[in-house]
């Protein structure tokens, strides 16, 4: 399958993250920004401004693009770093579709609150999929339905209108990519452990 690039060209990222660094920004600063402007497009989707919210969640969405690189040229990336940045990320797709269920279950739209339950269940697994095999010593990137891809598919619903379509689309992909991986992990694991059995 063909596996998406998670993360924008340094040619694009490099000038902003130069600005930024003279600015005095920090990477800590760009994933709490992240999060506070998931919040809030959380709480413009939950109060049905689905195309405001979508705007704030691919603008917040943007500063993730930036943390880790911004991190890398000042010298300021550590361990913790790393980790917090992850858990952000998490809890940024959480809010955001929290916001969509909230929005749907007030509206008593019960397949497209069902929709967004198992989009976040769907997405939450890619991400667990990747960070448990990494925990075992395999790197595996597989899957079409990386967190970009996601939150641009979801923005995208959310500005055009076309939010259910979206999150069938998101239901069935992100459930599909984690097994995916899964699968993946399951054939490295397998290639290492005959590998150590041969004489």
């Amino acid at each position: 399958m063909l596996t998406m690039p998670r993360a924008l060209p340094r040619q694009l990222t490099s000038p902003v993250v130069a600005v930024l660094a003279r600015l005095g920004v920090t990477p800590n600063m760009l994933t709490v920004g992240q999060m506070a402007g998931g919040i809030a497009a959380a709480a413009l989707i939950a109060g049905g401004e689905l195309l405001w919210g979508g705007v704030a969640m691919l603008a917040a969405a943007t500063l993730d693009a930036f943390d880790g690189a911004l991190a890398r040229t000042t010298g300021k990336a550590t361990r913790f770093g790393a980790v917090f940045d992850s858990v952000i990320d998490r809890l940024f797709e959480g809010a955001v579709f929290g916001g969509i269920l909230y929005y749907y279950l007030q509206r008593g739209a019960v397949e497209e609150s069902m929709l967004a339950f198992v989009a976040i269940v769907g997405s939450l697994s890619v991400s667990y999929v990747r960070a448990r095999a990494q925990a075992e010593g395999v790197e595996v990137l597989d899957g079409l339905f990386t967190r970009g891809v996601r939150l641009i598919l979801l923005a995208l619903g959310l500005v055009s209108g076309e939010l259910r379509a979206v999150l069938w689309v998101l239901a069935v992909m992100t459930v599909f990519t984690a097994l995916h991986r899964l699968f993946a992990v399951w054939q490295k694991l397998r290639e290492e452990s005959t590998g150590e059995e041969r004489p």
